[in-house]
């Protein structure tokens, strides 16, 4: 009977029952991705994640439990936490190979800081039903990258979203990520994906990749800090570059480890 280690890691927290959690499975050699999609199904997380290593690269893949995505930031977060920390990597920076392109993670102090290209969010016309699916009264301004992005102005409304999800699911974007300037942060947001079989991702680092650019232009700023969730949140660090990249820092905690048995 095959066996494979399991790693379920909070990321962008601290201490387990914050942040985003996301299963680890390293493997030897690829599943069919039919097995791939039913463990993550199975796991029943916002993201599962599975790598291989293929010389001094880590092929990396991320899965939902509906489809398999293009990027997902707290998955890699989780993915390097555990080849640091359980696996013992010794390199100085982690690279992964995905379906966007080599992603590299380094150690940053307490926390692990991942360099993802960046996304800039274009203006867009906020189409009829979104606001209602959402229960705002208005907003300041949506965009569009892979996700949504709404502005709002009131940041006290962002813990308070109840959303429609099958409303929401109706619009064509991969998610919708909900934004205001914060009083303690310098933005926060929420991010909901029912579309892509995730109706609340409690910390998108992928959605970072958006928020981060329309910030740093906004506030005129290229270091940011961010929180993101609603009852159950996640802190990061952003630094937008000049190079069309953006760099994605947190903290991250082993929860559980186990074994799947197939």
């Amino acid at each position: 009977m095959p066996q494979f280690d399991l790693y379920q890691v909070d990321a962008f927290t601290a201490a387990p029952f914050g942040g985003n959690p996301a299963a680890v499975v390293p493997l030897d050699a690829w599943l069919p991705d039919e097995t791939l999609q039913r463990i993550a199904e199975e796991n029943n997380l916002s993201e599962t994640a599975y790598f291989v290593r293929k010389g001094d690269v880590h092929e990396l893949r991320w899965f939902t439990p509906a489809v398999e995505v293009d990027l997902c930031g707290h998955a890699t977060l989780a993915s390097a936490y555990v080849l640091f920390e359980q696996l013992g990597a010794r390199e100085e920076v982690l690279r992964f190979a995905t379906r966007s392109g080599e992603l590299r993670v380094s150690r940053a102090g307490d926390r692990l800081a991942m360099d993802f290209p960046a996304k800039r969010p274009e203006a867009m016309d906020i189409p009829p039903g979104l606001l209602r699916a959402l229960g705002l009264p208005d907003a300041r301004a949506l965009y569009r990258t892979d996700d949504y992005l709404l502005v709002i102005d009131d940041e006290s409304l962002i813990d308070g979203l109840k959303p429609d999800f099958a409303a929401l699911a109706a619009f064509d974007t991969r998610g919708v990520a909900v934004t205001a300037p914060a009083s303690s942060f310098d933005f926060v947001s929420r991010w909901f994906g029912p579309r892509v079989g995730v109706n609340e991702d409690p910390v998108t680092g992928s959605a970072h990749t958006s928020l981060a650019p329309y910030w740093a232009e906004r506030l005129g700023k290229r270091a940011l800090s961010a929180q993101q969730g609603g009852a159950r949140k996640g802190q990061l660090q952003c630094e937008v570059l000049d190079n069309g990249r953006v760099v994605i820092s947190g903290q991250a905690a082993l929860y559980m480890r186990g074994t799947i048995h197939l």
